[in-house]
């Protein structure tokens, strides 16, 4: 994987303090070489197809279309060499059984590898992506993927489905969950921190797992939001908003990817040679493996692209995807594709020896037992030390919206609480979406997390008021009654874990309809109001929601979400977090993000402005913009300093102070961003470069100074990066709103 340092510095790769993990290499050997030479077609066939685990738990299958099988057919398919890879299982017993097997029972021996869908934690869950994405904070990722690291390879699994990296600038798209946000920088600092957290420095340590980015490329831009849905981009906005996060995941080491399920321009993903062969192994020189996404061959058929399974498996092999998942279309034609001469044998060996390297870089040549040890099994699941973690990241990740009236933080003894609300006491909604092996009884709600802060935890009164998306007889009497005996009401609202993630589009993002209505009476009672957004995306607030004097968004935090959202409450955390998408005022401005072209007839934000780009109903302003965040402190910058000119082979140092103007200690995320006031091509109005969590006690200051490269100015234009001298604004503030401006210009 050799990528030049000035490519990825034009990938923007270098952001945020990210480091380059070491290299890693898929080494050619000798031993490798003698099994493709004594391998059939079959047998190679087999190493190209992967399936979903039925021997172990969980044994779910989650998307139609699977050919797993049965048990006992997957048993005599591993005899018979049919596949070299099982994903979501879990188990050291099983997983050495069926290892044994591999060993011992099929001609070749070769050992099997055990993957899994571990997107933010395995039986200890960690927040969302999303919500972790909102820290603004690189080594935390890094510590909760080495957290769940530990776990799934303490269960006997060595790869991990992630990170998924797609860049989402459409609310409406339930796996935006699954990602850093809409922004391209934030997206890369959190996607190379999470491939070097999975995988570490030593992939042949058996507590480090193989990380996989994806979905190979732009399925984050899915039309209308909707999953699975095609995507007309074009090559401008591909190459400067989707890929960058897939070039810093490879340059910190990452030797896999997927491929999407969508299609680019009418060619899919999956068989779209430009991307799979062109790009990634010949101008990005990446060596690694392709594996599809969940029959994401068979589905050419469906795309119209491809005739039948043969002619799927043909497109998409020949396209650049090593390894099939779940179709068996591999299984089923390659070795005739071969023997027929519609694709090369030497093809077929370089992929199969893709996936003999990868196996042999984690060592299960040498030690096909490796992350199967039953101690670590015992000891490392749920261990206090992921449980604090959990709890930090969760405090980390909360972001406070608004607090009219420095409502929050609460005191411990605040009189009687209301919390109302159908996540009140809800364990079921704590983890979000992928969090299918989440060890469920270690799941704290928001009211046992509450009453652990308070003096009396008898002051709390908990009461549902409706279900997530229904009224319930008496529920709003129950909770108007409540709220009116209190002296501080919470109210828990939002949406379930069910709403969120893959095949979960909204048309609306909004509070749902019962929801709102419980709000709604809530608010009549005149007492102070606190909502506890509970949520997988942005939404779009209305109401008694929207006015609210104090909105935290509070996300799906994972095991520990009750305790952190209590320590943030409560003032034990200070928050820190900051929104990593933009709340729009209406569900329908999406897709809306703050880092936009402007036009030709740009709005000034007056009222009812005529012939102007923006909407009869709303303003284009956002409702709470990427980057924001309060603290229960404040902060104040000053001191902007930039050069006047910087030249083209120069670096560009930006620097202001930072100062706790208020009187607790916190931490702000100073945020740099930049405009090309004129170019050959229309520009974003802000785009955020660089970023930093400074942590200051009360009064004290810091100079905050961020270096930019010319790299950090181009754009792509004419199938190329190029930067253009000119004049840039520069700002920085703390979030995409406002800030410190300068400008400076650079020299040809």
């Amino acid at each position: 994987m050799q990528l030049s340092r000035r490519a990825l510095l034009r990938s923007g790769a270098i952001v945020a303090g990210l480091s380059l993990a070491p290299r890693v290499a898929l080494a050619q050997s000798d031993r490798i070489e003698s099994l493709i030479g004594r391998m059939t077609l079959a047998e190679k066939a087999g190493q190209l197809s992967c399936f979903s685990d039925l021997l172990r738990a969980p044994g779910i299958v989650f998307n139609p279309g699977a050919a797993s099988g049965n048990t006992a057919e997957q048993l005599a398919n591993l005899r018979a060499g049919k596949f070299g890879m099982l994903f979501n299982g879990t188990g050291v017993a099983g997983a050495r059984t069926m290892q044994r097997m591999a060993l011992e029972e099929t001609r070749l021996g070769i050992p099997l590898i055990f993957a899994a869908d571990v997107i933010h934690g395995l039986r200890t869950i960690f927040p969302i992506p999303l919500a972790e994405a909102g820290s603004f904070d690189p080594d935390l990722a890094e510590r909760t993927a080495r957290g769940a690291a530990l776990e799934s390879t303490a269960t006997g699994i060595h790869w991990t489905f992630a990170p998924m990296v797609d860049v989402a600038r459409d609310q409406r798209w339930g796996r935006v969950a699954e990602g850093s946000g809409e922004d391209t920088c934030l997206g890369q600092a959190m996607a190379a921190a999470r491939v070097r957290g999975f995988q570490g420095t030593d992939l042949r340590d058996p507590t480090r797992m193989l990380a996989c980015p994806k979905h190979f490329a732009a399925y984050g831009a899915v039309a209308a939001g909707m999953d699975y849905n095609s995507v007309d981009i074009s090559m401008e906005m591909l190459r400067e908003v989707h890929l960058p996060p897939f070039q810093s995941s490879f340059a910190a080491g990452a030797l896999t990817t997927m491929s999407a399920f969508n299609d680019i321009n009418g060619v899919p993903s999956t068989a779209n040679r430009w991307l799979l062969t062109d790009l990634l192994r010949g101008e990005w020189a990446f060596k690694g493996l392709v594996v599809s996404d969940w029959t994401a061959d068979e589905e050419l058929i469906a795309h119209g692209y491809a005739a039948d399974g043969r002619d799927a498996a043909k497109k998409a092999f020949l396209a650049g995807v090593d390894m099939s998942m779940s179709s068996n279309l591999y299984n089923l034609h390659l070795p005739a594709l071969v023997e027929a001469g519609e694709v090369p044998v030497a093809a077929v060996d370089a992929s199969v020896r893709r996936v003999l390297q990868l196996k042999d870089s984690i060592g299960l040549f040498d030690n096909p037992y490796r992350s199967m040890n039953a101690k670590a099994e015992r000891t490392q699941i749920a261990s206090p030390a992921l449980r604090k973690l959990s709890r930090e990241a969760g405090a980390k990740s909360i972001v406070l919206l608004r607090n009219d009236g420095a409502l929050l933080p609460l005191k411990a003894s605040p009189g009687r609480i209301a919390l109302i609300g159908p996540f009140g006491d809800d364990r079921d909604n704590v983890a979000g979406a992928w969090a299918f092996m989440a060890d469920k009884t270690i799941g704290v709600d928001l009211a046992t997390g509450i009453r652990a802060k308070l003096a009396n935890p008898k002051m709390l009164d908990v009461v549902k008021g409706s279900d997530v998306e229904a009224a319930l007889p008496g529920g709003i009497d129950a909770a108007v009654a409540a709220a009116r005996a209190a002296d501080v009401v919470l109210l828990a609202i939002g949406e379930t874990q069910a709403m969120s993630g893959e095949a979960q589009s909204r048309v609306a993002i909004v509070i749902p309809p019962a929801q709102q209505a419980l709000v709604e009476a809530v608010a009549a009672t005149g007492k102070p109001l606190i909502i506890l957004l509970r949520h997988g995306r942005a939404l779009a607030l209305s109401g008694a929601v929207k006015d609210a004097p104090a909105i935290v968004a509070t996300w799906f935090l994972g095991s520990e979400m009750g305790n952190a959202v209590a320590d943030v409450l409560f003032g034990t955390v200070n928050p820190s977090a900051k929104l990593p998408v933009s709340f729009p005022r209406e569900s329908g401005q999406e897709p809306y993000y703050y880092n936009h072209k402007t036009t030709g007839r740009p709005a000034s934000g007056t009222p009812n402005e005529e012939y102007k780009a923006r909407y009869r109903e709303t303003t284009n302003e956002a409702l709470y913009p990427f980057g924001h965040g309060l603290s229960y402190t404040s902060f104040a910058l000053s001191a902007l300093q930039m050069p006047a000119t910087v030249p083209a082979s120069g670096t560009l140092t930006v620097s202001a102070t930072l100062t706790n103007s208020g009187k607790v200690s916190g931490t702000e995320v100073v945020q740099l961003y930049i405009h090309d006031r004129v170019a050959s091509r229309t520009r974003p109005v802000r785009e955020l470069k660089r970023f930093e969590r400074v942590t200051l006690a009360p009064g004290a200051t810091k100079q905050v100074r961020f270096d930019l490269t010319t790299a950090d100015l181009q754009f792509w234009a004419d199938d190329k990066w190029i930067s253009e001298p000119g004049a840039f604004d520069i700002w920085i503030g703390t979030s995409s709103v406002g800030g410190l401006q300068g400008s400076v210009a650079l020299t040809a």
